[in-house]
């Protein structure tokens, strides 16, 4: 326990002397909470749309105000054709509305808006598309033009009524944060050791495998500690979240989280024999898959197979469900216990397979 002990103080030390170091601790934690948390937006909204109203009535008029009011269009000025818009990407839908809008309507009679939208970008085409959908039947509805249906679906957000996105994104943010840097900084101490050649002296030294990544683990593990709340707290602050439930399996998930990260790290440090090798390692299988199929940003049951087995073993995962229930969800222990469990079992795994690889490379006693 004493080698143990004195070896993370001697990696504390050493942090604290780097300053690129401990600049890369701070600072990009911080760059990455505010570009995640304010440019990752899920929800399309202000929408250019140009709108062609060839028959300027009072109903006509009123439909594109209630079109404007969802908040996902923006009208765009453009006064040639509405082809021409398109294709020169001023607007993403065209709107056509009928000389005989009004008048067939007052007869209950069918009439044809014509919509063109640039499906370029499939996502932003279909939300477009159940928009207008969604802001004609609305307008007839509100307008008594079109008889109210025997079924009335009345529907209610649940967990996040505001349609905050902040709520989704931010909790999911801290997840890849505590992910990434951790391991990262680990990983490059590691090999800090072999580029110098004092990993030479712990090898010839009664120092275990298990002592060298239980003291490294350790140093890192307390910075890692206090990156979290540091970015946590600040986030929390930002972008105004707060705790759904009690936090005990949350504060429990994100110590193991982190533990889990930093063995990460060091399993990287232990593979690679340079550190721009563990920075692409890292930035590679951890950053990359934490980015993507870790249901981030993606939900997971869109990742396709075989890639959705990798998001299956990957921490992040696991740890964005957890933050997400904490922030947003509130089911507490009830819900998530068994997170921290799986978190345990991988920590377990990534302790081993690094431990065997260091082993190797030690001179025997």
């Amino acid at each position: 326990m004493k080698r143990i002990l004195a070896q993370c103080i001697k990696e504390l030390a050493q942090f604290r002397r780097d300053r690129l170091t401990v600049a890369l601790a701070i600072l990009l934690p911080l760059a990455t909470l505010f570009i995640f948390g304010f440019a990752i937006r899920l929800e399309a909204t202000n929408i250019p749309i140009v709108i062609q109203d060839l028959n300027n009535s009072s109903l006509s008029r009123s439909y594109i105000e209630q079109l404007i009011a969802t908040n996902q269009f923006q009208a765009t000025r453009w006064d040639n054709n509405v082809m021409n818009a398109l294709e020169k990407g001023v607007a993403k839908a065209a709107a056509i509305i009928p000389p005989d809008f009004d008048s067939q309507i007052k007869l209950n009679k069918p009439t044809t808006i014509q919509v063109l939208i640039d499906g370029t970008d499939a996502n932003n085409a279909r939300v477009i598309q159940n928009s207008f959908r969604a802001t004609t039947n609305a307008f007839l509805q509100t307008s008594g033009l079109q008889q109210q249906p025997n079924i009335v679906a009345r529907i209610r957000l649940w967990f996040n009524p505001g349609r905050k996105e902040s709520l989704y994104i931010v909790p999911g943010v801290y997840g890849v944060i505590l992910w990434i840097y951790p391991s990262l900084l680990a990983a490059i101490a590691m090999v800090r050791e072999k580029e110098r050649g004092t990993i030479l002296q712990v090898y010839a030294s009664s120092l275990s495998a298990a002592e060298l990544l239980l003291g490294k683990g350790l140093a890192y593990f307390i910075i890692g500690i206090a990156q979290a709340i540091v970015i946590i707290s600040l986030g929390s602050l930002l972008f105004q979240l707060t705790f759904a439930v009690e936090p005990s399996i949350f504060i429990l998930g994100t110590l193991v989280y982190l533990w889990t990260s930093v063995l990460f790290g060091l399993l990287i440090g232990v593979r690679a024999s340079n550190q721009n090798a563990a920075v692409q390692g890292v930035a590679t299988i951890g950053f990359l898959t934490s980015l993507l199929l870790s249901g981030f940003i993606y939900p997971l049951s869109n990742i396709p197979f075989p890639l959705s087995l990798i998001s299956s073993i990957l921490p992040a995962r696991y740890y964005i469900e957890l933050s997400r229930d904490a922030f947003v969800r509130g089911t507490g222990w009830v819900g998530v216990w068994l997170i921290p469990l799986v978190l345990i079992f991988m920590s377990l795994l990534l302790f081993n397979t690094a431990r065997r690889g260091l082993s190797r490379m030690q001179l025997p006693s």
